[in-house]
C-alpha cells in the first residue's frame, strides 16, 4: 500500500481541493482582525482539522478531492434543497427544481404545495435553462408560515421525486411599538439566581420573579428581563448559566415549590419542609450571600419527588384538567423532552450506581449508552420509565409557572412582560450535545479571536452547530430552539447574535489564535426568528457588542432585531461618553452587562481591585488602569452635567443619586427599550462575574443582592436610584 501524502497539493502546488471544500462549507480564508488593520490568514492544518469537525475527511489532498465530489454530487442530485426560507411576497411563490443531469428537451412537472389543511397542486411542462434548473411557479401565493413543497419530474420512464420545507417568513420581527404602543419603555433586568426573597430557598426562583413583576407594574416598568434560565447541573462549578445541559429546557432549581399545586394535597412533603432539620437547613441558605446550587437542588428534589409521587398516584389518576394539560404537553415536546430526560436519568443513574467514579462526560459513559438513538437507551428508556417521567414532568411544572407569570405580567399592565435569554451554545457534555449527533460538531470549540481585551484569544468550549447539517435537517433544531425561547416570552435576547453571521472555531488541541471564521446562514436563520417573533407576538434583542463586522447593523435592522447599547461603550472622542440622541432607536439600552462591573463597582473601582486579586491584570496595569478610571468618573459626570442631569459637572454626594441620574440619562436616549439592571438599583458592588476567570478564583453566577424583593418598595437608595424612569411613558 502506497502511504497517503499529507495535504500539500500535487509537486508541490497549492492544495486546491482542500481551500475549495473550505470555501464551500463557508470556512473564510481570511480576516481582519480587532484593529481593523492585520489580516490573519486561515492555515491549511486549520482546514484540514475544521473540515473534519464537520464530517469531512480532508487530511490528504485525494480525500480532499473525495470529499469535495462528494459534497457536489450530493447538491447536484437534489431535485429540491431541503429547506427554502423567503420572505411572504413574490419570492415565495418561485420554486427552483434541478432537473437530473443528461436530460433534454421539455420536462413534465407535477408540483404541490401544502399547507398543512390541504395541498394545492399544478401541473405542467416546461423547458429547462441553460443550467439545468426549471423556474416554476406555485399555484398559490403561501402566507408566512411552514408549508412543504413537493416536485415530481416526468422524463420518459423516468418520475424522480423531491420534497422541501418551505419557510415564509414575515419582513422583520415584531417591532416595540407593536407590543407597547409607546415610543419608549423601560424594564428590569435581573439575575434570577441573585434576587433574595424573605421566603427564598437560597435562590431567586420563580416564586420571587413574581414579587419583581408585582414591583415592577407598580413602578411603571414594561417588562422584567431574566438571566438564561438553561437546564444546567447545579453542581461544583457547572453553574454557568451561559454553558447549559440544554437550551431547550429549563432549570428546575428555579421552580416555586410553593405554588405547585400537589402541596396542597401532599401531607408528607408539608410535614417535611416544616420538620426542624429541613427548617435549619433551609435557613443556612436563605442566610448565606452566595447561591449554593448543589444543597438548595438537594433540598428542593426531596421534596419534588414526594411532589410528583402526588402528581402519579392523584393527579393522573383522576384524571382532570392538569393531567390533560400534562398530556398535551409532552405530546407537544415529542422526543425531545423525552432525550432531555433520558439523558438526566441516566446521569442520575450511573451516579448512584458509581458514585464519585461516575463519569461527568457521556462519551465516557459505557458504550451503547452514548448514542441516544441506540437499542441499550431505548432499553434504558424501558426500565426506567418513571424516573424519566420525573423529568418530564419538572419541565411541565416548569412550563406552566412561567405560563402564569407571563400572566400576571400582563395582568398588570406589562405589554412586554417576561424577557428570556438565549445563550449561544450548549456544553460539550449536555444532553443537546448527546441527543443531536454530530448536529453539534466535535473537533471544535467557539471562542473569540485575539483583540485588545483577549491577547490569546477566548476559547468558551461549547461546541458549534454545523452550517451543513443544520440546513440538510432543515433548521429542526433552530427552529425548536426559538420556540422554546419565545414560550411565554414578550421578548427574547439573543446572546451574541453575531453567530448567527458567522462564528470563531477553534480546533481542539489547538491554540485560539489559530482558529478561524465559519459563515453561517444568516438570512435563513434571521427569517426563522421572525417568523417565530411573530408566531410568539415578541421582540427580539441581539446582543452585538464587540467587533462587528459592516454588514451586520444594517442586516440586523432590516429583519427589525434590536441592538444591545451600553453606556460604558457608547464613547467618543478621548473617551467622552456619547450624547443621550446619539443613541440608536431600535435598541435595547443599558448601563451594563452581566460581564461588567455595576455601577457602584465601576465608580468605586471594584472591577480593578478584583482582575488584581484574580491575576487578570498586574499591580502595574491597575495603577493605570485607576488613572484612567478616574477619567472615566470625570467624563460621565460631565455627559450627564451637559445633559442637564446633574446641577454641575460634580459628582453627587449620594452614590445612589449618580446612579439616578444615569439611568435619566438612559430613560433620555431615544431607544425603544432601556433596560436597568437591578444590581444598579439595588447599589450592588460586586459583579456577577469575571469572565475568563475560574470558579476556583472568582465565585462567578453565586453573588446574591443584599435586598430583599419585598424591601424595594421602602428602601430609599432604590427611590434615587430609579431617579425618574417611571415616567418615561409620559416624556416621549
Amino acid at each position: 500500500m502506497i502511504p497517503l501524502e499529507p495535504n500539500v497539493g500535487i509537486a508541490g502546488s497549492e492544495p486546491v481541493a482542500l481551500q475549495t471544500l473550505a470555501d464551500r462549507v463557508g470556512i473564510l480564508s481570511e480576516y481582519v482582525d480587532q484593529s481593523g488593520k492585520e489580516v490573519r490568514v486561515t492555515s491549511d492544518e486549520t482546514r484540514v482539522a475544521l473540515l473534519a469537525a464537520m464530517g469531512f475527511d480532508a487530511s490528504t489532498d485525494i480525500l480532499a478531492r473525495s470529499s469535495l465530489e462528494d459534497f457536489e454530487r450530493r447538491e447536484r442530485d437534489q431535485i429540491l434543497p431541503p429547506v427554502r426560507v423567503a420572505r411572504h411576497g413574490p419570492e415565495a411563490n418561485v420554486v427552483r427544481a434541478r432537473v437530473p443531469e443528461g436530460w433534454t428537451g421539455p420536462v413534465g412537472f407535477e408540483l404541490g404545495l401544502s399547507t398543512g389543511k390541504e395541498e394545492v397542486q399544478r401541473r405542467g411542462r416546461i423547458q429547462p435553462d441553460d443550467d439545468g434548473f426549471l423556474t416554476l411557479s406555485l399555484a398559490v401565493s403561501p402566507e408566512p408560515g411552514y408549508h412543504t413543497v413537493r416536485v415530481r419530474l416526468h422524463h420518459g420512464s423516468q418520475h424522480p421525486e423531491g420534497s422541501q420545507l418551505l419557510v415564509v417568513t414575515p419582513h422583520a420581527c415584531v417591532s416595540p411599538a407593536q407590543l407597547t404602543s409607546e415610543r419608549r419603555a423601560f424594564g428590569i433586568t435581573a439575575n434570577l439566581y441573585a434576587v433574595r426573597g424573605a421566603g427564598d430557598w437560597g435562590i431567586g426562583d420563580f416564586g420571587d420573579l413574581g414579587k419583581l413583576i408585582d414591583w415592577g407594574s407598580e413602578i411603571g416598568a414594561t417588562f422584567v428581563g431574566v438571566n438564561p434560565l438553561h437546564a444546567i447541573r447545579n453542581l461544583g462549578h457547572d453553574i454557568s448559566p451561559y454553558s447549559p445541559v440544554s437550551r431547550l429546557y429549563k432549570n428546575p432549581i428555579y421552580l416555586n415549590i410553593t405554588a405547585i399545586p400537589e402541596l396542597a394535597e401532599c401531607e408528607e412533603a408539608r410535614t417535611l419542609i416544616a420538620s426542624d432539620d429541613f427548617e435549619a437547613r433551609l435557613a443556612v441558605l436563605r442566610a448565606a450571600n452566595d447561591v449554593r446550587y448543589d444543597g438548595v437542588m438537594r433540598l428542593k428534589r426531596r421534596v419534588l419527588d414526594l411532589l410528583y409521587n402526588t402528581f402519579v398516584t392523584r393527579t393522573l389518576v383522576a384524571g382532570g384538567e392538569r393531567a390533560l394539560m400534562f398530556a398535551e404537553y409532552l405530546e407537544l415536546q415529542g422526543s425531545s423532552l423525552l432525550d432531555f430526560a433520558t439523558f438526566l436519568a441516566i446521569e442520575e443513574h450511573l451516579r448512584r450506581e458509581l458514585g464519585d467514579a461516575a463519569p461527568g462526560w457521556w462519551r465516557d459513559w459505557p458504550e451503547g449508552l452514548r448514542d441516544s438513538k441506540s437499542g441499550e437507551v431505548r432499553a434504558f428508556q424501558q426500565s426506567n420509565a418513571t424516573e424519566i417521567d420525573f423529568h418530564r414532568w419538572l419541565q411541565f411544572e416548569l412550563d406552566q409557572q412561567l405560563a402564569v407569570l407571563a400572566a400576571v405580567a400582563r395582568g398588570r399592565g406589562m405589554r412586554i412582560g417576561v424577557y428570556q435569554d438565549l445563550a449561544v451554545g450548549s456544553s460539550p457534555s449536555g444532553s443537546d450535545a448527546w441527543s443531536c449527533g454530530n448536529l453539534l460538531a466535535s473537533g471544535a470549540s467557539i471562542g473569540a479571536p485575539p483583540d485588545m481585551y483577549a491577547a490569546n484569544g477566548q476559547n468558551w468550549g461549547l461546541p458549534p452547530l454545523n452550517p451543513i447539517l443544520l440546513r440538510r435537517s432543515r433548521y429542526e433544531y433552530w427552529i425548536a430552539l426559538i420556540r422554546s425561547a419565545f414560550r411565554h416570552s414578550g421578548a427574547l435576547r439573543i446572546d451574541h447574535i453575531l453567530g448567527l453571521f458567522r462564528q470563531f472555531w477553534i480546533p481542539d488541541g489547538m491554540h485560539a489564535s489559530r482558529g478561524a471564521y465559519v459563515k453561517f446562514p444568516v438570512g435563513d436563520l434571521l427569517g426563522i426568528l421572525a417568523l417565530e417573533s411573530h408566531l410568539a407576538h415578541a421582540i427580539v434583542v441581539g446582543e452585538d457588542l464587540g467587533t462587528v463586522p459592516p454588514e451586520v447593523s444594517p442586516t440586523l435592522k432590516g429583519w427589525g432585531v434590536l441592538s444591545s447599547k451600553v453606556l460604558f461603550f457608547e464613547r467618543g472622542e478621548w473617551g467622552s461618553f456619547n450624547p443621550a440622541m446619539s443613541y440608536e432607536a431600535l435598541s435595547l439600552t443599558t448601563a451594563d452587562t452581566h460581564d461588567m462591573a455595576t455601577l457602584s463597582g465601576f465608580w468605586r473601582a471594584r472591577d480593578i481591585e478584583l482582575n488584581q486579586a484574580v491575576g487578570l491584570i498586574s499591580a502595574g496595569e491597575a495603577d493605570v488602569a485607576l488613572s484612567e478610571r478616574d477619567s472615566d468618573r470625570r467624563l460621565l459626570v460631565e455627559r450627564l452635567a451637559a445633559e442637564g442631569l446633574l446641577p454641575a459637572a460634580v459628582a453627587p454626594e449620594n452614590e445612589a443619586d449618580l446612579r439616578g441620574a444615569v439611568h435619566d440619562f438612559l430613560c433620555r436616549t431615544p431607544a425603544a427599550l432601556v433596560g436597568l439592571a437591578y444590581d444598579d438599583i439595588v447599589g450592588e458592588l460586586d459583579p456577577v462575574n469575571i469572565p475568563g476567570v475560574g470558579g476556583d478564583k472568582y465565585p462567578s453566577w453565586t453573588r446574591r443582592n443584599g435586598l430583599r424583593v419585598e424591601d424595594l418598595r421602602s428602601d430609599p437608595a432604590v427611590a434615587r436610584s430609579l431617579g425618574k424612569c417611571r415616567d418615561i411613558r409620559n416624556d416621549g
